[in-house]
């Protein structure tokens, strides 16, 4: 099963959701909670600590890879993000297949296929560039140590500004499933899906250097920057 790393970028880190986490997990998800209609995130101290204990179960079955989303500016937590849906396509065939089971040592198993979700940030982290950055850093990090060949993404239909950001890192839209499943508030969502394949990678990578670059250049006469000068400054990956 994949084992917990820290990714760093310039304006955001992503460490390993921990039991310690929780304090600044619930400061960070009782700031203004206005955007959360249509995403589950803790409300209170014991809110905080049920949803990282969840996450680990989840983690410690091979379920997922969840992480704390820190502000590198101040050492902020600022909301949580992770791996999940993780899918294994080596070994024999065997039908009917069983999703999220590795061939071989799970120790070492990378999966083929994931799904980034499960993403918040507090009030003020958002609009920041703080979520771009942290996807960057996740679909580099798919795509080229795991070397996954598709990264999926969701989002409830009427989450209008999720789906908008989902959109916006490139990544190709396969519909929506209606009556898909219950909704945060309880009633029944249709759901729009995305995904990343690994051959269409290297064109995404450069659309999000790129916004983070005029991002972080806003006096470039045309905010345009090649993605090679983002790429000397790339993210530290840490085990």
């Amino acid at each position: 099963m994949p084992v917990p790393v820290t990714l760093i970028g310039r304006t955001v880190r992503l460490e390993p959701l921990a039991e310690h986490h929780a304090e600044a997990l619930a400061d960070a998800g009782a700031e203004d909670r206005t955007t959360y209609a249509f995403t589950p995130v803790p409300h209170g101290l014991e809110a905080a600590r049920d949803y990282i204990g969840r996450a680990l179960a989840d983690q410690a079955v091979g379920r997922s890879l969840p992480f704390a989303t820190v502000a590198v500016a101040d050492n902020r937590v600022v909301g949580s993000t992770r791996f999940l849906e993780l899918d294994y396509w080596q070994g024999p065939v065997v039908w009917p297949p069983t999703p999220g089971v590795p061939y071989g040592d799970p120790a070492s198993a990378v999966p083929d296929a994931a799904e980034i979700g499960a993403t918040w940030l507090s009030a003020r982290a958002q609009g920041t560039g703080i979520n771009t950055e942290a996807k960057l850093l996740m679909l580099r990090y798919a795509f080229e140590q795991w070397r996954v060949r598709r990264i999926s993404l969701r989002a409830d239909a009427r989450n209008l500004r999720s789906r908008s950001a989902i959109e916006r890192l490139g990544a190709t839209s396969e519909g929506v499933r209606r009556a898909h499943s219950r909704g945060l508030d309880g009633v029944v969502r249709s759901t729009a899906f995305y995904s990343i394949l690994d051959e269409e990678w290297p064109a995404v990578r450069d659309i999000v250097e790129l916004r983070i670059a005029a991002a972080t250049s806003p006096s470039a006469p045309d905010r345009t920057v090649p993605a090679e000068c983002l790429r000397h400054g790339a993210p530290l990956i840490t085990a």
